[in-house]
């Protein structure tokens, strides 16, 4: 049970940092799917991915100068990683 409750809090978070960022909806549907798919063991290796796109993201929005999509997504990412932490999907520092 915990284990599904897991996965399905990562993906829903995948699912808003996709709606904070157009321009890698293929990157995170694919990210979302094996989250979804794969055995619960492999969370923390997709929690780590999650994160380095979500930095990705940021620094693109950022560099475009897309304030709007920057802070929408820096609070999904935000989150994700203290999700992330919580969970023990990753280790804080």
């Amino acid at each position: 049970m915990m284990q599904d409750y897991l996965i399905g809090e990562l993906s829903a978070r995948l699912e808003r940092l996709q709606a904070a960022s157009a321009g890698a909806a293929a990157d995170l549907a694919r990210l979302r799917r094996r989250v979804e798919t794969r055995p619960a063991a492999e969370l923390a290796g997709e929690t780590a991915q999650a994160l380095a796109l979500a930095d990705r993201l940021c620094w693109e929005s950022l560099s475009g100068g897309d304030t709007i999509a920057f802070d929408r997504q820096a609070a999904v990412s935000a989150d994700l990683r203290v999700f992330g932490i919580c969970a023990g999907l990753l280790e804080e520092g």
